[in-house]
């Protein structure tokens, strides 16, 4: 049974950090791609971030990308989320997901392409 875990959330200032973490157990966790999604109140679940096996290739939504970066330790089985220069519209709860197969694709962009999540983080940042 896969577990994900995150940590880090908080309130922050806009233009301020916060580095999120997501601990994940129960299977070879560098076997794996992993993903970050946030959810906005109202708003459908959206792509921030995703990094292949090795962490040699990641991928960023639009909104995100020259501010947040993704990173992970395998010998850890953790993926973080290092978010700098926050807006107020980050303001999401932020979920860490991985994906049933191994692989990279345009899967990684979508809800769809993850079978595993965690319970999420609330990030809020204030104007």
């Amino acid at each position: 049974q896969v577990q994900l875990v995150e940590s880090g959330g908080g309130l922050v200032q806009a233009g301020g950090s916060l580095r999120l973490s997501c601990a994940a157990s129960g299977r070879t966790f560098s076997r794996y791609a992993m993903g970050w999604f946030r959810q906005a109140p109202g708003k459908a679940r959206e792509f921030v971030a995703a990094i292949s096996l090795s962490g040699g290739t990641t991928s960023y939504a639009d909104s995100v990308k020259g501010r947040f970066t993704i990173s992970r330790d395998n010998a850890k089985n953790t993926v973080f989320l290092q978010m700098n220069t926050l807006k107020p519209e980050d303001t999401a709860v932020y979920y860490c997901a991985a994906p049933r197969g191994t692989g990279w694709g345009p899967f990684v962009r979508a809800p769809l392409g993850y079978d595993y999540w965690g319970q999420g983080t609330q990030v809020t940042v204030s104007s």
